[in-house]
């Protein structure tokens, strides 16, 4: 069985927490992503941020993306996962948590990030489907 750091889209970058939505939102137009993670001055991962965060927790809020630092809308303890972590645990770690990205983390560095896309590229139908089956049912 494969494990996260075979799996993962490497090349993740991290915004500082100080750093405005509104870079943010530049940051995942430039990498194509839909997730940032959100690190403290010391590199440390504090949370992480999604474009619909930005819509939905600022934009229809009526806050201004550009004043608004993205540690507004950090929200509890950021999950990670062991570049060595079977994909069991990844599976394990995303349903638990209700979460659809997960960065990895090696030698307490990003080094990548699993998203839905990485999963369905790199699981068989089975985890797939058990994947989907766990991560969206409702409660």
């Amino acid at each position: 069985m494969p494990v996260a750091g075979q799996i993962m889209h490497r090349g993740a970058e991290c915004i500082n927490k100080a750093e405005t939505l509104a870079r943010a939102a530049e940051m995942m137009k430039r990498l194509e992503v839909g997730a940032l993670p959100v690190c403290e001055d010391d590199g440390r991962m504090c949370g992480i941020i999604t474009d619909r965060d930005i819509v939905v927790k600022c934009v229809a809020e009526g806050l201004n993306p550009a004043d608004t630092p993205c540690t507004e809308l950090c929200e509890g303890t950021p999950q990670w996962i062991d570049v060595d972590a079977d994909v069991s645990e990844v599976l394990e770690t995303m349903e638990r948590h209700q979460i659809k990205r997960l960065p990895v983390i090696e030698n307490k560095t990003l080094v990548g990030i699993i998203s839905e896309r990485d999963i369905a590229r790199h699981l068989n139908e089975h985890q797939i489907a058990e994947f989907a089956e766990r991560v969206y049912a409702t409660a």
